[in-house]
Formats: C-alpha cells, sequence, structure tokens
C-alpha cells in the first residue's frame, strides 16, 4: 500500500498543533500554580498526618482515605490565576485531541495501527499521559498538577520530532499482527497512567519533606514553594497508589500480552531478549511498590522512591534499550 502524503503532512501538522497548545497550557499552569495555595497550612498538614500516623500505627490498611480534598484555592477561587488554571485545562484537552487526530491520520496515512516505530509510539504515549490527567481531571481539581504533566508530554513530544522521527511507512513483518494493538496498547495506557503516578510519587516527596521538617520543629525549606501549592502529602500518597493499583494489572497483561505475541512471531514464550527483560524488571518494581504500600515501615516515602525506580525503567527500557540495545524488538525506526 502506498503512503497517502496529504494525510502523513496532516499528522505532522497536528502534532506541532498539539505542541503549541501543551506550551501554552504550561505557561497558564505555571501561572496558576503560582498563584495557588493549599486549603490547608502546611503546620495543620503535619499535624494531622503525625495524629493520624499513631492511631494508625502497626495497620495494614492502604486505603484510608485522608479527610482533606485535592482542591487548591487559587486567589480565592476568583482572578488571575483561577482563569490561567481553566485556560490550561482546556488547552491540554485540545493538546491531547490534536494529538488523537495526529495519531488517526498517521495510521490512515499507511493503512495500519500508528504503533509501529518509535515515533509513532512517543505520539501516542503523549497522548496517552494528557487523555489520562484529562479524563481524572473530569471529577477533581487537578489545575495544579497541570505543570506536572505538561512538562514531560512536550519533552516527550519534543524528542518524537527531533530524534525519533521516522515517515509513514508499512510495518515489518514481524510487527504486522493483531497483537500489535492489543499488546502495545495496553502498553501506552499504562505508560500514559504511570507518568501521573511518578508525579504524583515526587510531588508527595517534595510535600512531606516540607510537613516533616515542621513536625521536627524547623522551617519548611525550600520545597515549601511546592508544597504550600499542592495537595497535603497523605492525599497525594494515595492518589499515587490508586492510580499504580489500578493499572498494575493491565501492565501484567501487556506483559503476557506480550509472551503470547513473541510464542506467535518467535516461537517461543519468553527468550530474555533485552526489551523482554526490562519490561519484567518494570513489572518488578511496580509489585514490590504495592508491596511496599500493604507493609509497616515501607509506606510513604520508602514506597514513593520504589514507584519512581519503576517509572526509571519504562524510561530506560524507551529510549536506551529501544536505541542502543540490539535485540529482536530493534524496531525503532532510526
Amino acid at each position: 500500500m502506498t503512503v497517502n502524503e496529504t494525510l502523513a503532512q496532516a499528522s505532522n501538522a497536528m502534532v506541532y498543533g498539539a505542541i503549541t497548545a501543551f506550551t501554552s497550557s504550561m505557561v497558564a499552569y505555571s501561572i496558576s500554580l503560582a498563584k495557588g495555595r493549599r486549603l490547608e497550612t502546611l503546620e495543620t498538614s503535619a499535624q494531622r498526618t503525625n495524629s493520624s500516623h499513631q492511631v494508625r500505627m502497626g495497620s495494614t490498611d492502604t486505603l484510608i482515605k485522608p479527610a482533606v480534598s485535592t482542591s487548591v484555592s487559587v486567589d480565592g477561587d476568583l482572578g488571575e490565576g483561577r482563569r490561567a488554571g481553566n485556560i490550561g485545562l482546556a488547552l491540554t484537552w485540545l493538546g491531547a485531541i490534536l494529538l488523537g487526530l495526529a495519531l488517526t491520520f498517521r495510521g490512515l496515512s499507511v493503512g495500519r495501527w500508528p504503533l509501529g516505530n518509535m515515533y509513532e509510539f512517543s505520539l501516542a504515549a503523549g497522548f496517552a499521559v494528557s487523555l489520562v490527567y484529562c479524563v481524572m481531571s473530569l471529577s477533581r481539581d487537578l489545575r495544579w498538577l497541570g505543570l506536572f504533566i505538561t512538562i514531560p508530554v512536550l519533552l516527550d513530544l519534543g524528542s518524537a520530532i527531533t530524534v525519533l522521527y521516522a515517515e509513514s511507512a508499512q510495518l515489518v513483518p514481524a510487527l504486522n499482527s493483531y497483537w500489535l494493538l492489543i499488546h502495545v496498547a495496553a502498553a501506552t495506557v499504562c505508560i500514559g497512567a504511570f507518568t501521573v503516578g511518578a508525579a504524583l510519587s515526587g510531588l508527595y516527596l517534595v510535600a512531606q519533606a516540607a510537613e516533616d521538617r515542621i513536625t521536627n520543629g524547623l522551617a519548611p525549606g525550600r520545597s515549601a514553594a511546592i508544597a504550600q501549592r499542592v495537595p497535603p502529602a497523605d492525599r497525594l500518597d494515595l492518589m499515587a497508589y490508586r492510580i499504580h493499583a489500578f493499572m498494575f494489572p493491565i501492565w501484567t497483561f501487556a506483559v503476557i500480552a506480550g509472551a503470547i505475541w513473541a510464542e506467535a512471531a518467535w516461537g517461543r514464550y519468553w527468550g530474555w531478549d533485552p526489551k523482554e527483560t526490562w519490561a519484567f524488571i518494570t513489572w518488578v518494581f511496580y509489585a514490590a511498590y504495592l508491596h511496599a504500600r500493604a507493609t509497616a515501615g515501607w509506606r510513604g516515602r520508602k514506597a514513593a522512591y520504589i514507584a519512581l525506580a519503576g517509572f526509571g525503567a519504562i524510561i530506560f527500557n524507551y529510549f536506551i534499550v529501544n536505541i542502543y540495545v540490539q535485540g529482536l524488538h530493534s524496531y525503532s525506526g532510526l
């Protein structure tokens, strides 16, 4: 099948449009975050968290819901800060839609699913991250999180158009299977959600550091600049946990689907190919995170570090293994 150059160029135009939208939303979120304040003070959060920890000492219940909203007050919910947050959210939706169109046009230009190389997967990953954030924003106020979502999306898209770009072309024979959609789509959705989870885990560490300093009678330190503009640490921790707990079975399915596809394509379910190995290492990190959340003494900061290590394994697998390590999964298109 020949390539429809018109649709391929339309896809490229949509990508640049999405980059423009996400860049504008990043600026709007920066303004909103700068003017935002959490609904309770760092001192109150530290006292409540310390009291809650003493009450639950020795408990393995990881789903206790903190009595705190995720909302952040922005100029009393009036003025420039709130308007900037609303503009940022609207532009994030626009960017996600444009990325969806870019993927659609890319697939139509060659008559296949647009998941055949690193450039296309980068577009899909950026779409997944932004879509997960937008869908989550339908049920709660997450404008304070927007800056920490648009930045990785822009880095992803920037690398896609500068380093990973590949012209529209047909799939290599090994990828010409319906398992491409099943396996890669599941992995893409997981990466989108895990990116949001990593952002929440990182913010949790920042907020917890400030609250711990206050508990110990110290000034909140440099982390207060961010900590006082996001929800309390225990709420961030719970949100991160729920995302990881929900997506872990889907990541497990993605790994199993990849093994089934490997048997169909190469005659074996598992061969410790570098990409298979790092997918399994990632699975181990997130399994360890969930186990840590259920283990006294490993909740909170230690568990967050494990979650960030899992996300680091995803990034290593994607950029280092795909580009620099030769294996059966070397389909980067570079």
